[in-house]
């Protein structure tokens, strides 16, 4: 794993937009993440994959003893068996043909030795060492990566059948990481959404998480981060119970899919600047961490012949071009780059209905916006007119708000109620529109806070309906479709087959606009937007003052070296010049806005 076929891999999209991707590119070498939040969606999709190869089935019930372990270790059993299988059908496909395997080569990336010796095997048809080739290329081939995503933070316990919350190994976090754990899938777990020490902490009762006699490691630790500091508080954390970090994956805040974890007004480009020029520190305040966790806990200790890699340092959010990948691998020594959204047009990759898909072709920049509608209280990258959207408009009309909450993974609220519950239900907006309705405050501020309400969306069962249509297990009419992406899935309006956007990633082909702007553009666009809703927002701007002008300062450094980025020599694709523009404009607009809100603060003091 830690030499990759790809220089790219598909982060996870929702719940159900890559919750088979692995079983379609795997087989291919491609790595990609499926998230294991649903396990009732994973039950289903498990379902249909042992109907459609004809694998013997047994349902896990939804109450089963540790049922949510279980459907989840199930499911990841069987998509092991089936990339493996796929992936043995294509290895013993013969060379010089234009079959699968043929294509599993041409994938690859130019940089690839794999590929410079499939295309020196290509031109030595008939020859006496063609055999030879073959075989060494054969052996050297490898599948992807089937890895896995739990969001930390989403972590709600379980409560038994008379209404008694369970023990803390069967929370929501806990059991899927249980599940992961007691698959036989040798991968990577990566752990999104925050810091969850209880989580943490349950790592380190799985072996397959540390160092087998020969120092391999089965189940490796990704952590998604957005800051260094994070990064390292969070690495040392899990090395102190020898757990070690194979891989930072850093996001931006903004411009990403899915839900959006603002920074502190840090731009992608300074965040990237700082986990290059600190990042022989992960390794150098880790590893005796680790050598001393072996040393008072295992027999022998801690092999000093076990190869300790310093950890690979991956970024996403919003790159679209090769040369925004190039400057990415190349100035800030990334070792791979995560494409989401535009994969969401890809058929062959990922699981979209097909009124979605049309939905996002057709999708402009005004389309896509940061929204108000997860029930975890978190910015969340959003397209208008969704069936979800649609869906929870005529609830509303029909005087019945939200949703019956049919799965509960999202339940955190106890405004109302001694047990959490969602604030996208239909119990929670009930309670919550009749106490606003009942408040001493103005008409105007009562539509304010009802709308706010209202906003909230059913994630948790909409998410994964889209997967079900594709795949033909539910009709489009009872099942309300939401998706995620980022804003940069405005520049691909089409289908895609999963070898023309490999050869987009690699510079063999371009899908997208010159005019696209450069993914460091759109980014310094969206925080200074993001700043002026918080300041909009403010209900105190006087005690919010402080930790805005903060906010103010880290974006204006952060355009500073994104103009500097600007001035260096371009790579194949890349639109520089947006950059430079964009850098004058919100300068001159983030000036203003920063006026507006003084003079906000002088008179609220």
């Amino acid at each position: 794993m830690q030499n990759a076929l790809h220089t790219f891999s598909i982060p996870v999209m929702g719940t159900g937009h890559s919750i088979d991707s692995p079983i379609r590119v795997a087989p291919y070498g491609i790595n990609s993440v499926i998230s294991i939040v649903d396990d009732l969606l994973v039950e289903r999709i498990r379902k249909h994959y042992s109907k459609v190869f004809d694998l013997p089935y047994t349902n896990i019930p939804r109450k089963a003893v540790d049922g949510r372990a279980k459907r989840i270790t199930a499911y990841l059993d069987m998509v092991q068996d089936l990339v493996q299988q796929k992936f043995e059908e294509i290895k013993a496909q013969p060379f010089f043909e234009d079959n699968e395997k043929a294509r599993y080569f041409e994938m690859l990336p130019d940089s690839s030795d794999l590929r410079r010796l499939y295309l020196k095997l290509m031109g030595t048809q008939g020859e006496d060492d063609a055999d030879v080739l073959s075989e060494r290329l054969t052996e050297q081939m490898r599948m992807g990566s089937i890895d896995v995503n739990i969001m930390a933070k989403v972590d709600g316990f379980s409560y038994t059948n008379n209404g008694q919350p369970m023990t803390s190994e069967f929370s929501d976090g806990s059991a899927a990481l249980r599940g992961y754990a007691n698959s036989k899938v040798s991968s990577s777990l990566i752990l999104s959404a925050g810091f969850n020490p209880r989580l943490y902490n349950y790592l380190a009762e799985f072996e397959d998480f540390y160092r087998d006699v020969k120092g391999n490691i089965k189940k490796k630790i990704i952590l998604k981060v957005s800051d260094f500091r994070s990064a390292l508080i969070q690495g040392k954390y899990l090395a102190k119970k020898g757990l070690e970090v194979f891989e930072y994956r850093i996001e931006s805040g903004l411009n990403c899919g899915g839900h959006a974890f603002a920074s502190d007004g840090y731009l992608l480009p300074a965040l990237l600047k700082e986990f290059k020029e600190k990042r022989e520190m992960l390794s150098s305040a880790i590893q005796p961490l680790i050598e001393s966790f072996y040393e008072e806990n295992q027999d022998g200790g801690f092999d000093p012949s076990w190869d300790m890699n310093e950890p690979r340092l991956t970024v996403q959010g919003g790159i679209g071009t090769h040369g925004e990948a190039e400057r990415l691998l190349k100035d800030f020594d990334m070792d791979a780059t995560g494409w989401g959204s535009p994969f969401l047009m890809v058929p062959e990759a990922t699981t979209v209905d097909e009124p979605t898909m049309k939905l996002l072709q057709d999708a402009k920049e005004k389309d896509l916006y940061l929204s108000g509608v997860s029930p975890l209280g978190v910015p969340f990258n959003n397209v208008r007119n969704t069936g979800s959207e649609k869906w929870h408009k005529e609830r509303i009309e029909k005087g019945k708000p939200g949703s019956p909450c049919p799965k509960g993974f999202l339940e955190s609220n106890t405004e109302f109620t001694e047990n959490p519950i969602c604030t996208a239900s239909t119990q929670y907006q009930l309670l919550k529109i009749n106490q606003i309705n009942e408040s001493d405050v103005s008409d105007e501020q009562k539509e304010k806070a009802r709308n706010k309400v209202l906003d909230k969306a059913c994630l948790c069962d909409h998410l994964g309906n889209g997967a079900l249509i594709s795949l033909g297990i539910l009709k489009e009419h009872r099942a309300p479709q939401a998706i995620c992406p980022g804003p940069n899935i405005a520049w691909f309006d089409r289908q895609y087959s999963l070898r023309e956007m490999t050869d987009h990633i690699y510079g063999r082909l371009n899908l997208v606009p010159d005019e696209r702007p450069h993914m460091f553009a759109k980014e310094m666009i969206m925080y200074v937007d993001y700043l002026e809703e918080l300041m909009d927002q403010s209900e105190d701007p006087v005690a919010d003052m402080k930790s805005l002008t903060r906010f103010k300062n880290n974006l204006e450094k952060g355009m500073a070296y994104c103009e500097e980025i600007a001035t260096s020599e371009p790579y194949e694709g890349e639109n520089l010049s947006s950059i430079l523009r964009t850098v004058e404009e919100q300068q001159t607009r983030l000036q203003s806005i920063f006026e507006k809100f003084e003079e906000k603060v002088l008179v609220a003091g």
